[in-house]
C-alpha cells in the first residue's frame, strides 16, 4: 500500500482477494530481496529512463518498488497495475530482476520489438561489457551510486546503497537516440548523489502515492501555509543545523 499496490486490485478487488494480493507482493519482494543478483534502481534513473524514453511500462520488482510515475506495471505475463494493453508499447525492463528462464523466454519478444530500455549490471565476466541478447546496444555505462539498499521499504529509507556499482543501459539497434539523450543518461548513472530525494509528479497513481505516505496522511501536501522541516545535529562537540522548505515542486 505504501508505494501503491495495484490501482486496479484496489479499485475492483474484495477485501480477502486485496489481502491475498498484497500477500503475494510481499512475498515476491521478500524472495527479491534474498537474491544477490537483483538490484533496486534508483528512482532518479527510472525516472530519467522514462522520460527520454517515452516509456509507459514497468517490468519486473513489486508493487512494494516500483514508482508510481509508470501508468504500468508488471512481471512478465502478471499484471501488477495499469490498464491491460494488447499492443506494445516502451518498456523500461529490469534485466538483473530476470531469472534464466524468464530471460531466455522474453528474448524473441525484445529482438522483434525496438521499444524496450533495459537496466542492468555487467553482464559478462569480471564486469566486462556483454550484449543481453544480440540486437541489443548499449546506450550508457557507468560506476556510481545507482541502487537503494536492499529492504528500504521496511525503514523507509531514501540513502542509496553506499557501495557503487556499474549500471548498464540497453536499447535496440534498430532505434536511434540523439547524442544529447545518451550524455544525459549517462550523467544520471554517474552522479554520486546519497540520496534517491523523491519527486512527484501529477500524474494519477503519482497523487495516490503521495497521498499514502507520512506526510500525505498528516495533510502536509495540501497544506495552504509554508511548511518547514528543521534538524540540528552535535558532531564531536560541533553544533549544526539546517531547515527545508517545501514548496509545490
Amino acid at each position: 500500500m505504501h508505494n501503491g499496490i495495484s490501482l486496479h486490485t484496489l479499485v475492483n478487488s474484495e477485501p480477502s482477494a486485496l489481502g491475498a494480493n498484497i500477500q503475494n507482493e510481499l512475498t515476491q519482494q521478500l524472495r527479491l530481496d534474498k537474491d544477490k543478483k537483483h538490484r533496486l534502481f534508483a528512482w532518479k534513473i527510472l525516472r530519467m529512463v522514462k522520460e527520454v524514453f517515452q516509456a509507459i511500462k514497468y517490468q519486473w520488482d513489486t508493487a512494494l518498488t516500483i514508482p508510481p510515475f509508470f501508468k504500468n506495471a508488471g512481471r512478465g505475463n502478471e499484471r501488477i497495475w495499469g490498464e491491460e494493453i494488447t499492443t506494445s508499447q516502451p518498456m523500461v525492463i529490469n534485466w538483473s530482476g530476470l531469472g534464466y528462464k524468464e530471460k531466455l523466454d522474453l528474448i524473441p519478444t525484445l529482438a522483434a520489438t525496438d521499444n524496450s530500455i533495459l537496466l542492468t549490471q555487467p553482464l559478462g565476466v569480471s564486469n566486462k561489457t556483454q550484449p543481453p541478447f544480440r540486437e541489443a546496444q548499449l546506450v550508457a555505462r557507468a560506476h556510481g551510486k545507482c541502487s537503494r539498499h536492499k529492504g528500504w521499504l521496511r525503514e523507509g529509507k531514501d540513502e542509496l546503497a553506499t557501495h557503487s556499482m556499474t549500471t548498464e543501459v540497453w536499447i535496440s539497434t534498430r532505434r536511434k537516440i540523439p547524442e544529447t539523450t545518451r550524455t544525459a543518461i549517462q550523467d544520471v548513472l554517474e552522479a554520486d548523489n546519497t540520496k534517491d530525494t523523491p519527486s512527484f509528479g501529477l500524474e494519477d497513481l503519482e497523487e495516490i502515492h503521495r497521498a499514502g505516505t507520512e506526510a500525505g496522511l498528516l495533510g502536509i501536501y495540501n497544506f495552504r501555509g509554508a511548511v518547514y522541516a528543521t534538524d540540528g545535529s552535535n558532531d564531536k562537540g560541533v553544533m549544526g543545523a539546517g531547515f527545508y522548505r517545501l514548496d509545490e515542486h
